[in-house]
């Protein structure tokens, strides 16, 4: 069994501890406050319980949360581990000191992940003996039920930390998405961050409420999104797939960045190489039977969600 050590025992800790300690691992939590510790061990044991009760623990709860204990001290919860999960506030200097107080605890192979929803690991590594083994492991929230995290490495990382890293989320059921250079908010909340700033504006300007910004994405966008990204949206939304919706629709995004004052046109050699990158995944004779495909999992929706027609 792995061994995983969790720094810090807030609500995105908690979550980590759930998702690890449901796919075997043993899980150490640190955190300075004790009612913190108190409170995250009651949160799991619901959690647990949650997903046994809906299939997706195929133990009793009581057997995993065995597999959790809590540490007095940071240096304690980290030995032994292979990956270090930190928690703490998204303020650099916290992460940093918080990695630095655990240095001399740790593996020269341990992972040190920090759990950052926008700060680049260069800064949270920065002055760090330990820098070649700190990435960021950002989650989707609650991560035991969004199966998806972004790994992003500095340019201090090595490369068999990043795949360890890989590794240890894979097996925990996740599908890490290797982050292949800093930027700021990596792609999950740059992606979320667009539609928001885009919400925002619209109910500035008048041209929709905040309940029809919100009606639009659960019933529209967001059906779609839960099992198909922007860009094979787009390829089977077009006869003719993603070459051919930029054509037709490309002046028209470009049109709206600049509305909002982003000129980021979709140029010639962008658009093939996202549609060299779609034909790899699916060949145009493959077309047709996609879009079945896709039809099917909306009428999944439709029947889960609104019932009989």
């Amino acid at each position: 069994m792995r061994k995983i050590a969790v720094l810090g025992a807030g609500s995105i800790g908690t979550a980590f501890a759930v998702l690890f300690a449901a796919a075997g691992a043993t899980v150490r939590i640190w955190d300075p406050l004790t009612e913190a510790r108190e409170r995250a061990l009651s949160d799991v044991r619901t959690r647990l319980g949650l997903l046994h009760a809906n299939g997706l623990l195929d133990e009793p709860p009581e057997r995993a949360l065995e597999r959790i204990s809590f540490s007095e001290e940071a240096v304690e919860a980290v030995a032994g581990a292979s990956l270090v999960q930190e928690c703490a506030p998204e303020r650099a200097e916290v992460k940093r000191e918080l990695f630095a107080r655990v240095a001399a605890g740790v593996d020269d192979d341990t992972v040190l992940a920090s759990s950052s929803s926008a700060i680049v690991p260069s800064s949270i590594a920065a002055g760090s003996d330990r820098a070649a083994q700190i990435v960021v492991g950002h989650p989707g929230n609650p991560p035991y039920l969004l199966p998806v995290i972004e790994v992003v490495p500095s340019p201090a990382s090595r490369a068999d930390i990043v795949a360890a890293a890989m590794a240890v989320y894979r097996d925990a059921g996740l599908s890490p998405v290797l982050v292949r250079q800093e930027a700021e908010g990596f792609i999950f909340n740059r992606l979320q961050g667009a539609v928001l700033r885009e919400a925002y504006c619209l109910v500035r300007d008048g041209v929709a409420s905040v309940e029809d910004v919100d009606t639009v994405m659960r019933r529209g966008l967001g059906r779609r999104w839960a099992f198909i990204g922007p860009f094979e949206t787009a390829d089977l939304n077009t006869r003719g797939g993603i070459a051919s919706h930029a054509a037709k629709m490309g002046p028209a995004y470009e049109r709206m960045g600049a509305e909002r004052g982003q000129h980021d046109p979709w140029s010639p050699e962008l658009v093939a190489e996202v549609a060299a990158r779609r034909r790899e995944s699916l060949p145009l004779d493959e077309w047709e039977r996609r879009v079945a495909w896709r039809d099917e999992q909306l009428l999944r929706f439709r029947k889960a969600f609104d019932g009989p027609a």
